[in-house]
């Protein structure tokens, strides 16, 4: 991964609470997976970004890297890498996703 790509990455995880890099948008998430992920953060009614990695080749490698994640979609709340749909899951199943978004003040969506 080049340093342009990781300082880009930086900057989005950086300048959002809460952002889901997913294939495919939150109206037309292009996986299970990702569709999955969008489906808990709007049961947690939070405020969050999305990425499209299938518009940018260099982010959808690049993201993999960064995380040291091999797959797609990741979660990153106030700039921490938290996981997967999967672990998003076990974590919403839980409560932890919940009280994480509470623990580290990310704001309801409006």
């Amino acid at each position: 991964m080049t340093d342009a790509v990781q300082q880009r990455i930086a900057q989005i995880v950086s300048g959002h609470d809460v952002v889901l890099f997913m294939k495919g948008t939150p109206l037309f998430p292009q996986c299970g997976f990702s569709s999955r992920a969008i489906a808990i953060l709007e049961h947690l009614g939070v405020g969050y970004e999305t990425v499209d990695v299938l518009q940018d080749q260099a982010i959808r490698q690049g993201i993999k890297a960064y995380s040291d994640w091999p797959t797609i979609p990741q979660l990153y709340v106030k700039g921490e890498f938290v996981g997967g749909s999967d672990i998003m899951m076990e974590m919403y199943e839980a409560g932890e996703l919940s009280q994480l978004m509470t623990d580290q003040g990310v704001a309801p969506a409006n």
